[in-house]
């Protein structure tokens, strides 16, 4: 009886060590993300071109808040060059994030609530790890809008994206 005991008390230990460093590698995954996300919109607002592309992956896509903007990371670099040219590109600052990691810890997605020059925009997106680093594999940018003001900012639309649905729908056929 006493050996079952000893057993069952070394197997919860072990058990409990597991779970904790289960709980600590999520932490720490976390922590890395957080830090790199900053550091990428950090490198915007510092117009540090190289640092900023250097955080996303090689084959990365960037949808931007217009409607067209979808691009590889090629065309995303072809695009924001004259804005990092010129001294400063963007400033974006988290105020709110949330990240969710896969079991094995290679694959992150998040969604973020940003302050920038357009007010409150939401940032999503999915990192993945190559080799020690995360790197940005897919971002989202999307402007948030008040549900009460809905109907005015469809007003607004209207206009401009009528004509791109027309083209797109064409377009599918």
């Amino acid at each position: 009886m006493k050996y079952s005991t000893l057993a069952l008390f070394f197997v919860v230990i072990f058990l409990s060590a597991c779970k904790n460093d289960q709980v600590l590698s999520t932490d720490h995954e976390n922590q890395a993300i957080h830090k790199i996300l900053d550091e990428w919109h950090l490198a915007a607002s510092k117009a540090d071109f190289d640092l900023y592309f250097s955080y996303m992956s090689d084959s990365s896509i960037f949808i931007g808040t217009d409607a067209t903007e979808n691009w590889n990371k090629q065309e995303f670099k072809a695009f924001s060059k004259p804005y990092f040219d010129r001294g400063k590109a963007w400033s974006f600052t988290a105020v709110d994030r949330n990240i969710y990691l896969s079991g094995a810890h290679e694959l992150a997605w998040f969604d973020e609530l940003l302050q920038t020059q357009m007010k409150i925009c939401r940032g999503s997106g999915v990192m993945v790890k190559e080799g020690i680093h995360w790197k940005v594999k897919h971002y989202v940018l999307s402007m948030t809008i008040p549900n009460e003001h809905a109907d005015t900012v469809v007003k607004i639309k209207t206009v401009a994206e009528d004509s791109l649905i027309l083209k797109m729908t064409q377009n599918s056929k």
